[in-house]
């Protein structure tokens, strides 16, 4: 590859560290879970008190945990594969496949989760939806666009893997290269 990146890829390795910047950051969201449910517990059975606010703070981290980082998961590899017969292929065939499986499956599901959240968020944030619970957080809209965020960074990580994959089939990228953003 010349000193000089090429306009997609770089795209790419944009789009690889906007999504390892946001999961890297929620990576970090499971210590407040720990503390806030520890406070939540103690408050709730040491003193016999609530903190409803708090509870829900602890449940939209953990939505955020999961939905904030899949794009970074993805990216890293991390997810769940059924790997019985995909070891077993080249590495030519196996960006193959990854790029196939992003077409057919990443990008129509996120387009789905997109067309099916995008009115229930929107109906949120037309009326700055607030929790139903007394002392609740005033940020239920917020919560609810985390689904949002979920579809448009694994979107965006499926344009930077067939970015990728495109360049590793023309043999413009060495394999090894496009590993360097994991981590």
């Amino acid at each position: 590859m010349s000193a000089k990146t090429p306009p997609l890829l770089a795209l790419a390795r944009a789009i690889d560290a906007l999504n390892a910047a946001l999961g890297r950051i929620c990576a970090w969201i499971p210590v407040f879970l720990v503390f806030g449910t520890t406070v939540v517990v103690v408050l709730r059975y040491g003193f016999g008190t609530g903190a409803i606010a708090l509870q829900e703070a602890v449940m939209y981290g953990h939505a955020l945990v999961f939905m904030g980082a899949a794009a970074w998961a993805l990216q890293r590899g991390a997810h769940v594969r059924v790997d019985i017969l995909y070891q077993r292929f080249s590495t030519r065939t196996q960006t193959i496949m990854n790029m196939l499986g992003t077409v057919i499956l990443l990008m129509p599901m996120c387009g789905f989760l997109a067309w099916l959240s995008w009115g229930y968020v929107s109906a949120s944030w037309a009326t700055f939806e607030g929790s139903s619970e007394a002392g609740g957080l005033p940020l239920v809209y917020l919560q609810k666009t985390i689904i949002l965020i979920l579809v448009f960074s694994l979107l965006l990580q499926a344009i930077s893997d067939l970015i990728k994959g495109a360049y590793r089939l023309a043999g413009r990228l060495a394999y090894e290269d496009a590993e360097v953003q994991r981590g």
